[in-house]
């Protein structure tokens, strides 16, 4: 998502949005872990996100 898709959303969706974005990190970690991870580079764009996430927390509060 971009800044701008993000800034529309409210303080609760920003929460939701950030819980489905650590459980995927985390999904991603036991699969590097198990051997079954396709996409690497996924990795580095989960993390972005979730720290544009909590920038655009920060900002409304």
């Amino acid at each position: 998502m971009k800044m701008k898709e993000l800034r529309q959303l409210s303080l609760d969706e920003l929460s939701e949005k950030e819980k489905e974005l650590k459980k995927e990190l985390f999904d991603l970690r036991f699969q590097r872990a198990s051997g079954k991870l396709e996409n690497s580079g996924r990795f580095g764009q989960v993390r972005k996100e979730i720290a544009r996430v909590k920038t655009i927390e920060r900002e409304k509060k």
